[in-house]
C-alpha cells in the first residue's frame, strides 16, 4: 500500500526529522487506535514483536530505535494527516 501525505504531515517529517521509511513501516506494522475522526498508526508493544519477527530479533531494532516513539495520525481517506514523535502515554477508551 502507498502512502500519501498531506502538505502539513510532508512539512511535520522535515521539521521533526522522522524518515519516510519510518511511515511506511508504521502502515506495515503499526496498530492503529481510532482518535477523532481518524486513526492513529503506533509502534506498542505488538507493533514491536511484529518488527522484531520480520527483522530477525529485536536486537535487529536497534538501527530503528530513535523512530519506535513516532505516531501517524491517519484520515478515513487514507491521506497521512500529520507525523510526531510521542512525548506521553495514549490514553486508552
Amino acid at each position: 500500500m502507498s502512502v500519501d501525505l498531506t502538505l502539513h504531515a510532508q512539512g511535520r517529517l522535515q521539521q521533526r526529522a522522522i524518515p519516510p521509511f519510518i511511515i511506511a513501516l508504521l502502515d506495515e506494522f503499526g496498530s492503529i487506535a481510532r482518535c477523532g475522526g481518524a486513526e492513529r498508526l503506533t509502534f506498542d508493544k505488538a507493533a514491536r514483536r511484529r518488527l522484531a519477527r520480520e527483522f530477525g530479533g529485536q536486537r535487529n531494532l536497534h538501527v530503528i530505535e530513535r523512530w519506535l516513539g513516532v505516531y501517524v495520525v491517519v484520515s478515513d481517506d487514507g491521506l497521512v494527516v500529520t507525523a510526531a514523535h510521542r512525548t506521553r502515554r495514549f490514553r486508552r477508551h
